[in-house]
């Protein structure tokens, strides 16, 4: 295994991190919020001790890595980072155990948005922004990799006519840092994008920049107690649903928008995800009394696209209908979590293709992916039923070790089902309040390491042991 090559990206990704801390040291100072401002310079010292030390230690290795590497790799971001992103939880003024500092941090680098404070209203605003850049640190990440993972997939995404040169291999260092680089660019400029629309919507800026952070990584966490202090005009709505649809369609739709010939055709995924927003909102909408078409899409691609944050309550009837709009998730080049709702198309496709051989065993069967050439393969049908199967496994076991700290079955299911999806645990699942700090820490662990799953998919481990145990 190339550890030094590892470490060599592990410690460039270490960087971000200082480069955060400097900035809120610097908002801190411009606003005279000293009262965090030294744990921000303490943070910003280690984290550059830390990423000096692993670049410098790769240096002069071989940079090239595998694609187990790749997952590996991706595994000590997510752990490294999140330690890093602690010290500011850690060492502020509400004086939280180290296992709750880790725990906030994993919430916001995977994009859960489970919160150890019950109350965000009184705290320092430094470090409500400082939880939002942690989302969207954890957003981009999971891009880049995303990029690297998928630029010869089996879906035909098409990646490397914006991210690749002649060479195509993502194992090459020159490649790395492109990818790196364009996908830095278009995700800032999407952010900025929807920082922009909130502010001319009339969203004080403080508030804009923390939710554009937050919303582009579909994660969870607000800079107040509810979404309804900050979201009050239809306008606004429009510019969250807005919002909500970037961060869970590809993040090349809009590049390819403009780009790309035959667009509509290359973009089944995105169009399949909005065919199916549209139809969940109308369902819903029909059976909610008193319930606005805006209101009903919020709730809808709120819950699909994993961010979980809500505008108000709905009939608790009606919540496991979205909770279980959760599994299915954004396009696969997105930041959302679940199994996605090509795969979920993909499983019924090639199920009901196998229904009819049996009945008609002479019959032609269409496997084209939605109306797209691209075909539905054993490989594409394997890999959607393992990532299906692997999903359910680690929710009952994470459902049952929730229940050793007295949460009862239906919190501890929904509990789990969030976490696996990363999804906030808002009152649109009509979830019993939970205080997080009160957890068992083997409940609190469990929940990082689920919210790791839930973020890089089972299947992930599968090949590093896969990887480690077996030759081939």
């Amino acid at each position: 295994m190339n550890l030094k090559g590892i470490f060599y990206y592990l410690g460039l990704f270490c960087f971000p991190i200082s480069f955060l801390s400097f900035l809120n040291i610097l908002y801190s100072s411009y606003f005279d919020y000293f009262l965090n401002i030294n744990s921000y310079i303490i943070t910003l010292i280690i984290s550059l001790l830390v990423g000096l030390s692993f670049f410098l230690i790769g240096k002069k290795s071989d940079k090239k890595i595998t694609f187990y590497e790749q997952i590996i790799l991706i595994l000590l971001i997510y752990l490294v980072v999140s330690i890093l992103i602690s010290i500011p939880y850690y060492l502020s003024n509400y004086q939280l155990i180290y296992i709750d500092a880790l725990f906030e941090s994993f919430s916001g680098v995977t994009g859960t948005g489970f919160s150890i404070f019950d109350n965000v209203k009184y705290l320092d605003p430094t470090l409500l922004l400082w939880r939002s850049s942690s989302q969207w640190v954890g957003g981009l990440y999971f891009l880049i990799f995303l990029f690297l993972f998928f630029s010869n997939n089996q879906f035909n995404f098409k990646l490397t006519k914006l991210v690749f040169s002649d060479d195509k291999s993502p194992n090459l260092e020159e490649n790395i840092r492109k990818i790196s680089l364009r996908v830095f660019i278009f995700y800032t400029f999407l952010t900025l994008l929807i920082f922009v629309l909130f502010t001319i919507s009339g969203i004080r800026l403080f508030n804009g920049l923390n939710l554009s952070t937050t919303l582009i990584s579909a994660g969870g966490f607000l800079p107040t107690n509810s979404l309804d202090q900050i979201i009050k005009t239809t306008t606004q709505e429009m510019f969250l649903i807005f919002s909500f649809l970037i961060s869970m369609l590809n993040i090349l739709f809009i590049y390819n928008l403009f780009a790309e010939k035959n667009f509509l055709k290359k973009q089944y995924e995105d169009l399949l995800i909005i065919i199916l927003i549209t139809f969940f909102s109308v369902l819903l909408l029909l059976f909610v009394k008193d319930l606005d078409i805006f209101h009903s899409v919020i709730y809808v691609i709120s819950s699909v696209s994993t961010s979980g944050i809500s505008i108000g309550k709905i009939d608790e009837n009606f919540s496991l209908y979205l909770l279980f709009l959760t599994i299915i998730g954004g396009s696969i080049i997105s930041t959302t979590s679940g199994i996605k709702a090509i795969r979920i198309y993909i499983l019924v496709k090639a199920s009901f293709a196998e229904i009819i051989k049996l009945v008609k065993p002479n019959n032609i069967f269409n496997t084209n992916i939605f109306y797209s050439d691209n075909k539905i393969n054993n490989e594409n049908t394997k890999l959607s039923f393992i990532v299906f199967i692997s999903f359910f496994i680690s929710l009952f076991i994470l459902s049952g070790v929730l229940l050793f700290d007295n949460i009862n079955f239906e919190s501890s299911f929904k509990l789990s089902l969030l976490t696996l999806t990363n999804t906030k645990a808002s009152n649109l699942y009509v979830l019993e309040p939970i205080d997080f700090s009160r957890l068992l820490t083997s409940s609190k662990i469990s929940l990082i390491i689920f919210m790791t799953i839930g973020k890089i998919e089972l299947i992930s481990i599968f090949l590093i042991f896969k990887k480690m145990f077996f030759k081939s």
